[in-house]
């Protein structure tokens, strides 16, 4: 029976710091540098950074709000992007060729 008092007790602390590291925060940074013969041949920077989405916010990062491969309802809304952006530039080129056309003297 003191087993399963003391999983119980185990669990608890795991959800205890699970919550501060969420609410604080946890960086881990680290490099990896690849060399041979005192040669630098590659360099791996590597930066993790676990936090709540809410801790994230409050610190300026959202980029995942931003990326549309997390986000997969924006991927429609992009190409309509696109596409009124092309729309864009063909009434930008009709404007600016009946402007060359009415500074030429020419018939619309």
């Amino acid at each position: 029976m003191s087993s399963v008092v003391e999983g119980h007790g185990r669990s608890t602390g795991l959800v205890e710091v699970l919550d501060r590291v969420l609410d604080k925060g946890l960086v881990v940074a680290g490099d990896i540098k690849v060399s041979l013969a005192e040669v630098e041949l590659l360099t791996i920077r590597i930066r993790l950074l676990v936090c709540s989405i809410d801790k994230a916010e409050q610190i300026g990062l959202d980029w995942w709000r931003y990326d549309h491969h997390l986000s997969p309802g924006k991927q429609a809304l992009s190409a309509e992007n696109e596409e009124l952006r092309k729309q864009v530039r063909a009434l930008e080129r009709q404007l600016a060729a009946a402007s060359r056309r009415r500074s030429a003297g020419l018939p619309r």
